[in-house]
């Protein structure tokens, strides 16, 4: 990944912290016919040496779990808070007029060897987990085990878990870092002015991270 220095983002409980709140990852995984893609919700043991590990499940019929080389890194993408940030909103603008579009994104990108697991109990501890990490905020969380064991069981049948195993991650943050006060501002009342959630998130990434750090 493209990291100028100003966008880096090292801090590992940081990364963590997007994964967990954004646990839908894109699985790139290169196989007999080329590269092959799919989103996958994954659930993220932070405790496990190096970097952590990653859980999850494919369909059995997703012929991705079976055509991969295992011997090769496989990539799991996960994509923060993103919008479009027009020069509109840059005082620059109304200075001197030099100023371009641009995209605001937090991304990780988790690099490891992915490892097939074909175990029941592995399988119900895993959708278990994720299940209660998506259910735990509602009033009334719904948990595994209100389906019927049978019924379970057998859903069990159609999965296959996969484990990545964490050697190397990246992390950007590019929240206009690279722009003056006077942008910032510009940019963070414009984000605001939209109302919506991925606006509202991106202008507090711009507020709280968007000067750059010892600036």
């Amino acid at each position: 990944m493209y990291q100028p220095p100003h966008f880096r983002e090292d801090r590992l409980e940081v990364q963590h912290a997007l994964i967990r709140t954004h646990p839908l990852g894109l699985l790139v995984t290169l196989g007999s016919t080329g590269l092959v893609a799919n989103p996958i919700p994954f659930v993220l043991d932070a405790l496990a040496p190096p970097y952590g590990t990653l859980k999850a499940h494919l369909s059995r019929a997703n012929r991705q779990w079976q055509d991969f080389d295992p011997a090769q890194e496989v990539l799991t993408v996960f994509q923060g808070p993103e919008a479009y940030i027009t020069p509109s909103w840059y005082a620059a603008k109304r200075e001197h007029g030099k100023v371009v579009p641009t995209w605001n994104y937090a991304i990780v990108q988790a690099y490891g060897r992915m490892t097939i697991i074909d175990e029941p109990a592995w399988l119900l501890q895993q959708i278990t987990a994720m299940t209660e990490d998506q259910e735990t905020a509602r009033p009334e969380p719904w948990a595994v085990g209100d389906a019927p064991e049978a019924f379970v069981a057998a859903q069990l049948k159609g999965i296959v878990g996969i484990e990545i195993e964490i050697t190397r991650i990246e992390a950007k943050w590019k929240v206009s870092q690279n722009r003056s006060d006077a942008d910032r501002l510009g940019v963070t009342a414009g984000l605001r002015a939209r109302q919506d959630e991925a606006s509202q998130q991106m202008a507090e990434l711009v507020e709280t991270r968007g000067a750059p750090r010892g600036s």
